[in-house]
C-alpha cells in the first residue's frame, strides 16, 4: 500500500532534530513533491543518472521524494527533465535535504516577524518552507538562473505561497526591501559579498557556507554590527553547498605534470583528507584547486599554472613544485600552525570582516593565526 505523502511528511519531519518546533511544523505541512517535478538526478559513478517516476512508480518515487537526502535537479545546465541519460559534470542545482534546511535556520536564529532574504531559491523548496514559517510578505528569495526562477516560482505557488521572487545575483542581494534581520545563502561563498553586509540590520545574522576551489566548506552565522563589520564563529558542521555560480572554479585545461623543484614534505599529505585539514589547506592557497591521486595530492592554479604534487619517498613524502607560486609551501606552514596547536576542530575558527572589506579567517581568538580570504 502506497504511504500519503502528509504521513512521509510527518514521519521525516519527526526524524530531523529541531530547536524551534515551528519549523517542524513547517517541514509537515510543505510537500516535497511539488519541488522536485517528475525528475531528478542520483549519482552512478562518475556520472548523474535521472530517475524518473513514471518508471520508478508512485510508491517508490515518495520514498525517494522524503528521503532526507539532497537531489540534484541540474547538471551543468541541464535539468534532470531534459537530460538524454546519464550525464558527467558540476551539480548546478538541486533540492537542499531537509536535515540541511532546518539546521540552517535554527542556526540564523529565525523567528516570528523576521524579514529574511534567501540567497538561491533553487527549487523553491526551502522558500516554501520560510513562508509557511514567516509569512510570505517576510521572504525574499534570488536565484540566479532564470530558467530556475521561472519554475521555482511555479513550484512555490503551487504550493499557496506568494514570496517576493527575484531573478538575478544573489550575490548583489535585494536592497529594495532591506534592511533585513537575516540573510540566509543556500549556495556556498569564497568570502562575504559586500551588498550583504550593507543589507542586514545591526544585530542581524549572515549565515553562509564559505568554501572554495578546493570544495571544503565551513558553515558560518556572522552578526552585523552597526559599523559594518561582522564576525561569528564556524559551527563545525561537515555540510556543503555548490558554490556560487560567480565563485566557481574557472575551466581547468588538461592537467600536465611539471616535475619542478623538489623537496621532502613535512607533513602527510594525507591531512587535506581531513575535513578542518583541507579547510585550511583552501585558506593558506585559494586559488587552488585540489585533485587527488593514489599516491598522492596535485594542487593546480590555473591562473598562474602553478602547480604542486606529491608522491611517496621513503618513509615519508616528497613534493615537486612548479610555477610562481609555492602552492605546496603555502598549505603546509598553515596545516602547521593547525597541528601545532592540538589539531583543533574547525568550531575553534571565526570569521571577522573588518570595516575597510578585509576578511579574516583567524584560529582561537579574532586576534590568533588567521588567513586572509580572497575579497
Amino acid at each position: 500500500m502506497t504511504a500519503e505523502p502528509a504521513q512521509l511528511r510527518r514521519s521525516l519531519a519527526a526524524a530531523i532534530a529541531v530547536e524551534d518546533p515551528a519549523w517542524r511544523d513547517a517541514l509537515e505541512a510543505v510537500p516535497r513533491e511539488l519541488f522536485l517535478d517528475d525528475t531528478v538526478f542520483r549519482p552512478s559513478g562518475t556520472q548523474w543518472e535521472p530517475v524518473h517516476r513514471r518508471t520508478t512508480g508512485d510508491e517508490e518515487w515518495l520514498g525517494l521524494v522524503y528521503r532526507d537526502t539532497t537531489w540534484v535537479t541540474q547538471v551543468e545546465g541541464i535539468t534532470a527533465a531534459d537530460a538524454p541519460g546519464p550525464l558527467t559534470g558540476r551539480p548546478t542545482s538541486s533540492s537542499t535535504l531537509p536535515s540541511l534546511i532546518m539546521r540552517m535556520v535554527d542556526l540564523a536564529g529565525i523567528g516570528d516577524g523576521d524579514r529574511v532574504l534567501e540567497v538561491g531559491t533553487g527549487t523553491g523548496y526551502s522558500t516554501a518552507i520560510l513562508c509557511h514559517r514567516l509569512g510570505d510578505r517576510n521572504v525574499y528569495s534570488v536565484e540566479y538562473d532564470p530558467s530556475l526562477a521561472a519554475t521555482a516560482a511555479e513550484h512555490i505557488h503551487a504550493a499557496g505561497h506568494s514570496p517576493t521572487l527575484v531573478t538575478g545575483d544573489g550575490l548583489a542581494g535585494h536592497r529594495d526591501a532591506a534592511d533585513y534581520d537575516a540573510i540566509v545563502a543556500t549556495c556556498a561563498v569564497r568570502h562575504i559579498p559586500p551588498a550583504w553586509l550593507y543589507q542586514v540590520r545591526s544585530g542581524g545574522t549572515i549565515t553562509t557556507t564559505i568554501s572554495g576551489w578546493m570544495l571544503a566548506s565551513g558553515l558560518i552565522r556572522l552578526t552585523v554590527e552597526d559599523d559594518g563589520t561582522a564576525t561569528g564563529g564556524f559551527a563545525g558542521d561537515r555540510i556543503s553547498y555548490m558554490l556560487a555560480r560567480p565563485h566557481e572554479r574557472p575551466p581547468r585545461p588538461m592537467y600536465y605534470q611539471r616535475v619542478g623543484s623538489t623537496r621532502r614534505t613535512r607533513l602527510d599529505p594525507g591531512l587535506l583528507d581531513d575535513w578542518t585539514g583541507r579547510f585550511l589547506a583552501q585558506l593558506a592557497a585559494p586559488s587552488a584547486e585540489l585533485m587527488t591521486t593514489g599516491d598522492g595530492v596535485i594542487l593546480v592554479d590555473v591562473a598562474t599554472g602553478s602547480q604542486a604534487w606529491t608522491e611517496p619517498a621513503g618513509d615519508g613524502w616528497q613534493v615537486h613544485q612548479h610555477g610562481p607560486l609555492r602552492l605546496w609551501d603555502a598549505a603546509e606552514e598553515a596545516l602547521t600552525i593547525w597541528q601545532d596547536a592540538g589539531a583543533p576542530p574547525q568550531s575553534d575558527f571565526g570569521l571577522t570582516v573588518e570595516a575597510d572589506g578585509i576578511q579574516r579567517v583567524w584560529l582561537g581568538e579574532p586576534d590568533g593565526p588567521a588567513w586572509y580570504l580572497p575579497v
